[in-house]
């Protein structure tokens, strides 16, 4: 599957781990975890440091998680990204968005072999902020840039 069909199946699932949410309220992860709930979405935190994330209780690891959401959205470093998405596959993840500012060149090699390996669909990087119809001015600018120069996924 290509990587706008597996966004697409990602963005219509109702509950979704979030892994790597920060703490921090004026953190990006935190931000885009609020819009998510805003949107509607049972979103999971995941966060081995914190006990809850704006109430919602949050957790050490995706396998924590019961029952085990199919899906989780990852924001970490990159070095953390293939014992992240290695978790969350065999926790029963299906699907792992990896966010990536720079697309896909922010996502490791070993991480695409990994999602193969447990039969999982890889979004390898993009902002979700990209694909939500009514996003911000700068978020749609963001999105036609890499539409002009040939980044957006297909």
């Amino acid at each position: 599957m290509n990587s706008l069909s597996l966004i697409h199946e990602f963005l219509a699932l109702p509950r979704f781990a979030f892994v790597g949410v920060s703490r921090n309220p004026r953190a990006f992860s935190h931000l885009l975890f609020q819009d998510f709930t805003k949107r509607g979405y049972d979103v999971l935190p995941v966060n081995p440091y914190a006990r809850d994330i704006d109430g919602n209780l949050c957790y050490p690891s995706v396998g924590e998680i019961a029952p085990t959401p199919t899906a989780a959205l990852i924001m970490s470093s990159r070095n953390s990204s293939k014992t992240l998405v290695r978790e969350c596959c065999q926790a029963g993840a299906t699907l792992v968005w990896i966010y990536g500012i720079s697309g896909p060149k922010d996502v490791v090699p070993e991480v695409l072999r990994i999602g193969e390996e447990y039969g999982a669909g890889i979004i390898p990087g993009f902002c979700p902020y990209m694909f939500f119809q009514d996003s911000s001015w700068f978020h749609r600018l963001h999105t036609s840039a890499w539409k002009f120069v040939g980044l957006y996924p297909k």
